[in-house]
């Protein structure tokens, strides 16, 4: 299990630094962008600079998988951004959705591993202290 995680935490790591750097420096670019509502959503992400937040989100994140530093914290940043994902290539543009699955599949054996780190929000009736 231990090498399974750190296989996992270093591909999310580097995947989530990458596209997430690329939010930025535009490394890798766009030819040409999908049909219909899957172009449209892309276009209104690039004119309204949200992909910079979500860039800044996806590259922090990344980097403390990388440095192996609050990886509880960057499985808990990149949830939102992965269910994103996931329902983007499944609503709207088919053609991502094996990688977004493999990527969710990473994500979900770090939940796994730090599942411990979690353990306090999954009660069903929370008390005050």
């Amino acid at each position: 299990m231990k090498i399974l995680t750190l296989i996992s935490r270093i591909l999310l790591g580097l995947i989530f630094t990458v596209f997430g750097s690329n939010a930025f420096l535009n490394f890798i670019p766009v030819k040409t962008l999908p049909p219909g509502l899957a172009g449209q959503f892309v276009m209104v992400l690039l004119q309204s600079h949200f992909v910079w937040v979500v860039g800044g989100f996806q590259l922090i994140a990344g980097i403390l998988l990388l440095a192996n530093r609050y990886a509880p914290l960057a499985v808990a940043i990149l949830a939102p951004i992965l269910v994103n994902i996931l329902a983007y290539h499944l609503f709207m543009d088919l053609a991502g959705l094996p990688l977004a699955a493999v990527v969710a599949i990473l994500w979900a054996i770090l939940f796994y591993r730090y599942r411990q780190s979690f353990s306090s929000i999954f009660v069903p009736r929370a008390s005050p202290k």
